[in-house]
């Protein structure tokens, strides 16, 4: 080893093996190693959230003679610490130079150009994959318990937290595997979470949104969806039922390994808030909802599992002062977080309740469903004061036009031929559906 050189190696996996350990040899060999270690926020912005935490991690790689110095890299941007340590080498992979850690190496070329460093590339280890590692353990680590926390463990981890319906397994499967690689922001933009809408639920199986699938079929849906991903899953409750009944639904929920259960305050005949006051929408007692909430929360065996209340005073027409009212009844009651709805497409009602909410509840999750006002950037609405961000329903209404047009045209020509160039091949659903 050279005394008077430093190296700098960027780890980011919770799960070490031979390829990372060449890698801090050959660190080793050229000076005295610092890791920068991604905390788990920066791991989180890329990909699943690790198993094991930052200290613990931290504590395995400083114990490593070859290690000198661990300190913490914030994402998968080198900058910070390069410039303010400025190692003589960057070490790592030479597989770095396709995919999202592409625009990260020109970042680190950029950088050492600055004050003279050299970056040493080691060749990939055959044999070893993170991402196969990462793919094989997934199975292990889906289990119930860790899949109920992982919704919370997002919220800290996390500005935000995205969910995308998820009706069947299929979409289950589509939802499990979107990505899209930014190379401008060096994010891997995916669905943190899936949302088991009774709207879209219904849907799918020809029946209205009026409470009317029972709950067996939709715990059906919840295990069909479970047996194919590895995402925190958050259910549409509608209105919990009867005290006596949302008591069972917390516990079958939470047992099976579900993150959150939200519900709403209306009662009678359930009609679908996206038909806002064009409907009659009859508002629970607000102390009646609460004390619905409130069984709930001493039903529940777990920390992990969380109730939200969905507040529908702006839907029906009530106001904001009544909202405002409502979400902290609620949250006296337990509520883990509160669900604002508004049908308003500019925004403002929405914006107007997260600011003055936020005021007097700065920590409380808050739930957005931005369909009337999906012009707002989610980051925007994160700025604003919102947790989990919900795109409720967005599958089953591109799925069912294109369905549509399918049918249609084959009517039409009396064959199939103009269709193939819109749809897949039998040997590409195949591929879908893993072995």
């Amino acid at each position: 080893m050279s005394s008077n050189k430093t190296v700098y190696i960027a780890i980011a996996s919770d799960i070490l093996h031979r390829g990372h350990l060449n890698i801090i040899e050959t660190g080793a060999a050229l000076g005295e190693v610092t890791i920068g270690l991604l905390t788990d926020e920066g791991i989180a912005t890329y990909k699943r959230p690790p198993i094991i935490d930052y200290e613990t991690r931290r504590e395995l790689l400083a114990s490593m003679r070859q290690v000198s110095h661990v300190v913490p890299q914030d994402s998968l941007s080198y900058a910070q610490n390069l410039r303010e340590l400025k190692p003589d080498y960057v070490v790592h992979g030479d597989n770095w130079r396709t995919g999202i850690q592409k625009a990260a190496r020109a970042e680190v070329m950029s950088i050492l150009a600055e004050y003279g460093g050299e970056l040493v590339e080691v060749p990939y280890t055959v044999g070893v994959s993170g991402a196969e590692v990462d793919a094989k353990l997934r199975p292990l680590i889906n289990t119930t318990e860790m899949r109920r926390a992982r919704l919370k463990q997002l919220l800290r981890l996390k500005p935000w937290v995205r969910a995308m319906e998820t009706s069947n397994g299929l979409s289950g499967l589509i939802v499990e595997h979107a990505k899209y690689e930014d190379p401008a922001t060096m994010a891997v933009h995916e669905y943190d979470a899936m949302w088991v809408s009774s709207l879209c639920d219904s849907a799918f199986k020809g029946k209205p949104d009026i409470e009317l699938v029972d709950f067996s079929s939709r715990m059906q849906t919840i295990n069909d969806i479970m047996e194919v991903s590895t995402k925190p899953i958050i259910v549409d409750g509608d209105t919990g039922g009867r005290i006596e009944h949302f008591v069972y639904t917390v516990r079958t929920l939470e047992r099976v390994g579900v993150s959150m259960v939200i519900i709403e305050d209306k009662t009678g005949l359930k009609q679908n808030s996206l038909f806002g006051t064009d409907a009659v929408q009859v508002l629970d007692d607000p102390d009646q909802f609460a004390a619905k909430i409130n069984a709930g929360k001493r039903a529940q065996t777990t920390r992990d599992f969380m109730i939200v209340a969905r507040c529908e005073s702006l839907i029906a027409g009530a106001g904001m002062e009544d909202a405002l009212s409502r979400a902290k009844t609620y949250l006296s009651a337990g509520a883990d977080g509160i669900m604002i709805h508004s049908r308003e497409k500019d925004g403002e009602e929405i914006k107007e309740f997260l600011g003055r909410f936020r005021a007097g509840f700065p920590d409380v999750p808050i739930v957005v469903v931005p369909t009337s006002y999906n012009h707002i950037l989610e980051a925007d609405l994160a700025k604003m004061g919102a947790n989990i961000i919900i795109h409720a329903n967005h599958l089953l209404r591109s799925a069912y036009p294109a369905m549509v047009d399918t049918a249609d045209k084959i009517l039409r020509y009396g064959r199939s031929l103009e269709v193939d160039d819109q749809i897949m091949s039998i040997k590409e659903v195949l591929k879908i559906i893993p072995e």
